[in-house]
Order: C-alpha cells, then structure tokens, then sequence
C-alpha cells in the first residue's frame, strides 16, 4: 500500500449560516471548536438547515482525494456501529478506500464536525469527536502499518491518554511518517509535543504559516524558513494567497496559487492540497511538481461546497 491515514473518522455535517450565528454562539470564525457535551452540540445544530453530509476527518479527505489519483491507499478511525458509522464506512468503500477498522457498538455515537460556512466562503467547525476520540493503540495495526510505505497522521488525532499511545505505536511500526499540525488551537494546546515531532519523529510536515509560526514562536516568514532548514526534513508550508514552500534542507521551492478562482468553500484546502503533495511525493515528483498538483487539487475543491471532490 502506498499511504496509510489515520485519524478522526468525522462525518462532516456542513451547513451555511449568517456571519451573526458565528457571534451569537461564541465562535471563533475559520477555527475548530471542540465539543465535550453531546447535549450542546446537537442544541447548536437544531436551527439549522444542512446542506450536505459526507464521510470526512482530516486525513481522511487526504486518503479520498489520494484514491481519487489512482493511488492504493487506506484508513484507520474508530466509528461506532450506529448510523453515521455505517455511513462513513460506505463513504470509504465507495472510493476505494482499504478501512482497516472493526466496527462495534461503543459507548460515544461515532463522531461528527459541523461546519458552518459563512458568506466569504469561510468555514468554522465545531467538532464532537465521540467514539473517534477514544481511538487506542488496539485500534491501529501494526501489520497495515508495515505494509504502507507512508503513514499520514493529523495533529487533530494527537491528545493526551490512549491516542497518544495509538499515536505513539503507530510512529514506532511506519517506513516513513507525515503529519499535519492541523490547526491553529491545535498546535497552541500540544505545542511542546508537537515541536518535538516535528523535530524528531515525522518525514514530512504538513502546515499552514499561522500554525508553523505559533509552533516555534516565529517573528517573521524568514525564521520559519531557518528553522525549517536546519531539520533537515521535508516541510511544506501554505500561505493562502501567497501560495505554498516547500523547504528540504537547503532547497527552497516556491508555488503561486491559482488566479481567478470563484471560490465557494474553504472546507479541505488544506486536506486536498496534503492528498496531491503526497501522490506526487509516492509517485517520485520533484518537489515542484508536488507543490503544483497539491495547488492544483486545493484549488478544484474550493469552488465546490465539502471538502471531496
């Protein structure tokens, strides 16, 4: 197998709203809220008239969007047996996608991300990760992991307890790891741990400038480029309009967005940009050609609502 994902099995429930819903609920616009209460999170969703649900997570969207490409690929998240479980499996059937999960009836309904996309084509998440939260080192398989020449993980699986140990065996078993830091909050709550991946144990660093710069306490761009020259790793860094960076040691390569885009939704950019990287990156790309086709995969998914194509 070429890629393996693991990460939070999500069904994205997605939902358009006024730019005063995101106010009046106390929500920061373009950022993931996390829901603890199952009570809360399905109050916020009575008013609202949903758009479209699809199987999502992160990685995920990479994993799809890698499958899409003609790659073999699969995913490992914990689902629970109910409703949305059974949908997000058949999601992944549907586009050949190898899931490497037994679903049972567990104590959390399998989990769900509301996205809300406001006028400018912003989206803001509010996440109740239910069962997916609960992933363990029993849930990943070593064996699937040995099988994969890549491993591609999401910031937003890392916490604290029985992920980090999943986390943790899955780093330990992998050929080779990736990982996106995956949000902002994300990246402010585990930053000593993070900076320690990023320093010691992943091959490949997925970011977008806001995380990378808050992740080592940058002043400017140029000491994100410093920084991630030293490491000696493969990072890619998107910077919204100013296009993408790679950096691999000294080599430093640059790519322009897309012009003229009518984009509708923001949900995936940076999910499809991982997927076409990394299927140029298995496909033995020059790093180039791997910024341009993650360009081009990001800029088809914005002009259309969700985050698949």
């Amino acid at each position: 197998m070429k890629i393996l994902g693991i990460g939070n099995a999500i069904v994205d429930v997605i939902c358009k709203v006024e730019d005063n819903f995101i106010d009046q609920n106390n929500l920061t616009k373009s950022t993931m809220k996390l829901f603890f209460d199952e009570n809360e999170f399905k109050n916020l969703l009575t008013n609202l008239k949903i758009e479209k649900t699809v199987s999502g997570g992160s990685v995920a969207n990479s994993i799809v969007g890698l499958s899409q490409l003609g790659n073999k690929v699969g995913f490992i998240g914990k689902v629970s047996d109910d409703e949305f479980g059974n949908n997000y499996e058949e999601g992944l059937k549907k586009e050949n996608v190898e899931y490497f999960y037994s679903k049972k009836k567990e104590e959390l309904p399998t989990g769900t991300c509301l996205i809300l996309v406001t006028p400018d084509s912003e989206r803001t998440m509010c996440t109740f990760l239910g069962t997916a939260g609960k992933i363990n080192e029993n849930d990943v398989s070593s064996e699937a992991i040995k099988k994969s020449e890549v491993i591609f993980l999401e910031g937003y699986l890392w916490d604290e307890g029985e992920p980090k140990k999943a986390f943790d065996k899955a780093i330990n078993n992998a050929n080779k790891v990736a990982m996106s830091l995956s949000d902002l909050f994300c990246v402010d709550r585990h930053k000593p741990h993070f900076l320690n991946l990023v320093k010691n144990k992943l091959d490949i660093t997925f970011a977008n400038e806001q995380e990378i710069t808050s992740l080592i306490e940058a002043k400017n761009f140029d000491e994100v480029i410093s920084f991630s020259k030293q490491l000696n790793k493969l990072v890619i860094v998107t910077r919204g309009e100013k296009g993408a960076v790679a950096i691999n040691g000294d080599e430093v390569i640059e790519c322009a967005v897309q012009k003229n885009l009518k984009i509708i939704d923001l949900t995936g950019a940076g999910d499809l940009f991982a997927a076409g990287f990394l299927h140029g990156y298995i496909n033995k790309l020059s790093t180039k050609e791997c910024l341009e086709k993650g360009t081009e995969m990001s800029s088809k998914v914005i002009q259309q609502i969700g985050a698949r194509l």
